[in-house]
């Protein structure tokens, strides 16, 4: 079961805590990590943006990224959402089985 880090940026911190809340009640995630305001500077249709976001970190096992993808889109705002997967490759072995065992089961639908 290879655990993973799923991270996306939203546009406040209601949006990110309905998600985060949603993500973890379902088990699709063990953890979700509400990180502190940042700007972001981004080329979106020929023009330099920025904006203040919050960011998501998204503790889960690989096998619920396809889950996780859904849910965020379903929740996100953005046209085209930051939807980020990096493996996790080492980590605190009891941490890692913690992480696998609160999303063993995640809800079917």
């Amino acid at each position: 079961m290879e655990a993973i880090l799923v991270i996306t940026s939203l546009p406040d911190r209601e949006v990110a805590q309905r998600l985060a809340g949603r993500l973890v009640e379902e088990r699709l995630a063990a953890c979700v990590n509400i990180l502190a305001p940042c700007e972001s500077v981004y080329r979106w249709q020929g023009r330099i943006e920025t904006a203040q976001e919050i960011t998501l970190l998204i503790k889960t096992l690989g096998a619920h990224y396809g889950k996780v993808e859904k849910t965020i889109r379903q929740c996100h705002p953005y046209e085209l959402p930051e939807i980020i997967a990096v493996p996790i490759t080492a980590g605190l072995p009891a941490y890692l089985e913690w992480l696998a065992a609160e999303t063993i089961n995640p809800d079917p639908s």
